[in-house]
């Protein structure tokens, strides 16, 4: 310290500028250049158009995630980063096929429903028993003796995604344990217009794997309806599935390398998969090419910050999370040289800051970070805890880690479903989020202070 004094007063002497440490409030003007930036070009718009609309369907194991990754990548090669790179990773391969519920009755009624994602197949022939409706698992329990050949209905209503979706992921295998012979549920949303919604499923190892679908919330209220009346409902299900063996898929890499702690590095991300329905805009092509701009934008502008910015799109996200596990597997040995994992997959509304899983003084960091944007975009807040699915392996080695929040009380209603299409995203959030991912990688990754490291605690 008293060596440093020193040298400032000889400085001084000489009539040189003695160097300061860049505070957050230094960054304002760049924050600004930064966001009007990102609302001056529509091409990050175009790509996402083109994304929803050449390739819509992209679930894990397909050809029509690969030819997306293909077209990412020559696109990504034309915009001057420092580093475009694939990694390969091991992923699952389901497909649906051929999928109908049919009311039996004097004159027959079809209804939507979609297979969930890794249901066993009905055959060809489907199934035709009786429905038995229940709202919970423990009705299901009290209801066991009538389950029997039965296709059970769950009629859960929609409390949280997080609350709610457990029926989708167990529902089968409770169900086939109650001796039914396939399991339908009412899709996971708080909103519905007659759309089913998909998702994965999982069978317990011993279990009886039976179908499982996933029909309307209208339908599923109509059938419990019609069984409190006293009024039995014989159905014919078909859900023609198939699983293949795994395949290989990638991971996207790009990056701006750091001008002086390039080992250090930023990273931010979605997931580039998708359900095979609807043309994932909102789940999640809107999350991918808004990181995918923010990082174009930074390059732009020549802006070339300390730390490496790292844009990681995962694969496999929505069956498997293999891009996730196989990308902390291949960075193991730089695990510490992470400073923050920011993930976009909450859909694409408008911004309002972070949710955050870090130490103490990182959160005050990261909301003096964002505060930047109050004046531009909105004002941001950072809450605790959060994080995501595809940075939840860097997050479990202390990582901090951060996903971006929006006004978002729409995003359920086009989760998994046929309506997940561009036309829900409005073109001035999208830039917002750009601009607010944009501003808050570069100035974590600039200055001259790292994020700490560790989880809340440590």
């Amino acid at each position: 310290m008293k060596t440093l004094f020193l040298m400032s007063l000889l400085l001084i002497g000489l009539g040189l500028p003695v160097a300061s440490e860049e505070k957050v409030a230094d960054y304002q003007a760049t924050a600004d250049r930064i966001v009007e930036a990102s609302r001056a070009t529509e091409t990050g718009w175009d790509r996402l158009s083109t994304l929803c609309t050449l390739y819509p369907h992209r679930l894990s194991g397909t050809r029509g995630l690969e030819e997306a990754i293909d077209w990412i990548v020559g696109e990504m090669k034309k915009d001057g980063f420092d580093r475009v790179t694939t990694e390969e990773v091991t992923v699952p391969h389901w497909e649906r096929g051929a999928e109908s519920l049919v009311v039996l009755k004097e004159k027959p009624e079809t209804l939507a429903v979609l297979a969930l994602g890794g249901s066993v197949s009905t055959g060809p022939d489907g199934v035709e028993a009786e429905i038995l409706v229940v709202d919970s698992y423990q009705d299901l329990e009290a209801k066991k003796d009538q389950a029997k050949g039965k296709i059970v209905v769950f009629d859960v209503p929609f409390t949280t995604y997080g609350e709610t979706v457990g029926y989708r992921i167990t529902g089968a295998s409770r169900a086939a344990d109650a001796g039914a012979v396939a399991a339908l549920l009412r899709s996971v949303t708080p909103h519905s217009l007659a759309t089913p919604h998909t998702g994965v499923m999982l069978y317990d190892a011993d279990s009886k794997k039976i179908p499982f679908g996933a029909i309307t919330p209208e339908a599923a209220q109509h059938f419990h309806r019609l069984q409190q009346a006293g009024q039995a409902t014989r159905v014919k299900l078909i859900l023609e599935t198939r699983s293949y063996p795994d395949k290989i898929s990638r991971n996207i890499i790009a990056e701006i390398r750091g001008s002086q702690f390039p080992e250090e590095v930023v990273v931010l991300g979605g997931h580039i998969d998708g359900w095979d329905i609807g043309e994932g805009a909102q789940d999640d092509g809107g999350g991918s090419l808004m990181c995918w701009e923010a990082l174009r934008t930074l390059s732009q502008l020549g802006l070339k910050p300390r730390r490496t910015v790292r844009v990681v799109l995962w694969t496999n996200e929505e069956n498997g999370l293999q891009g996730a596990k196989t990308y902390r597997r291949l960075h193991d040995l730089e695990i510490k040289n992470h400073v923050l994992a920011i993930e976009s997959d909450y859909g694409t509304f408008h911004p309002t800051g972070f949710a955050f899983t870090g130490q103490e003084p990182a959160v005050a960091m990261l909301q003096e970070i964002v505060s930047l944007l109050d004046s531009s975009v909105g004002e941001m807040k950072v809450r605790t805890p959060g994080g995501g699915a595809d940075i939840g392996p860097l997050m479990a080695e202390g990582v901090p880690g951060a996903a971006l929040t929006h006004n978002s009380k729409k995003y359920f209603w086009y989760h998994h479903s046929p309506a997940d299409t561009l036309d829900k995203i409005e073109p001035k959030d999208f830039t917002d989020c750009v601009a607010t991912l944009a501003v808050t990688v570069f100035v974590v990754a600039d200055l001259p202070q790292r994020l700490p490291f560790g989880k809340p605690g440590d």
